[in-house]
């Protein structure tokens, strides 16, 4: 496909999250009126899930998810790779419980898809406040999983181009072993088909690689955040092995 087909493409993409969006969410908000927790938590889901299948249609994202039989049937926190926006959408999609988001407390403002946001389950923290900001994920992950959701934390919290890394922060780990669940390790190679910080898509496979969960028992977060970290990078260079040519 050339950039230019992309590109139109990919503008169709757009529009239809525009276009879709704003309805979903307001049937959503009055929903939420009456309706809270996991009911709610799914029919916002099934935006994003139409959403990840509108870019196989449109744009020709496919995927393909690996080591599905890893994940338990009890609580976790899961820790991706995080490369696009791609993932954030398709994960609620792709797992068999409620997630509940660890993200900034900016997003809130976004119309329509904030304020859904804002009336789900999920943690919003002020990262300028750390001590402030760890309570709360503390806090409210302990709650939420006790519930039978799984907390999903993005190590690196932020995208990292293709073939590249960013710094695994501890913040996962830290309330596996606070609350007693393991966490799952998750390589993800979104940005072939979708690059960070753009709307560009590029038809081609996604590859979602689940790693078996790692205990928290008796383990301290820095050690324990090494071996996810050791554990994704090598498996995105096993994915992805043209993106880590050379480096």
């Amino acid at each position: 496909m050339t950039r230019a087909l992309a590109i139109v493409r990919s503008a169709m993409f757009v529009l239809f999250l525009a276009v879709t969006v704003a309805p979903w969410a307001m049937v959503g908000l009055v929903y939420s009126i009456f309706v809270r927790g996991a009911p709610l938590y799914w029919y916002f889901a099934g935006w994003l899930s139409l959403s990840i299948r509108a870019a196989r249609v449109i744009c020709g994202v496919q995927w393909r998810v690996h080591g599905r039989e890893n994940l338990p049937d009890a609580p976790v926190v899961l820790c991706p790779k995080h490369q696009s926006t791609w993932e954030t959408f398709a994960f609620p999609m792709l797992m068999p419980r409620p997630l509940c988001y660890v993200f900034k407390r900016e997003l809130l403002y976004i119309p329509f898809f904030g304020w859904a946001m804002a009336r789900m389950d999920l943690i919003h923290i002020d990262r300028s406040k750390r001590t402030e900001a760890w309570s709360k994920v503390a806090a409210q992950g302990r709650k939420y999983m006790a519930q039978g959701n799984w907390v999903i934390m993005f190590p690196e919290g932020t995208r990292a181009p293709r073939g590249g890394q960013g710094s695994y922060k501890v913040g996962g780990t830290r309330l596996a072993i606070e609350t007693g669940h393991p966490v799952v390790p998750i390589a993800v190679t979104s940005a072939r088909c979708w690059p960070r910080k753009s709307f560009v898509l590029m038809p081609g496979f996604v590859d979602v690689s689940i790693g078996k969960p790692i205990d928290s028992t008796g383990r301290k977060a820095d050690e324990m955040m090494k071996e996810v970290e050791t554990w994704i990078e090598a498996e995105m260079r096993r994915l992805d092995p043209e993106a880590y040519a050379g480096r």
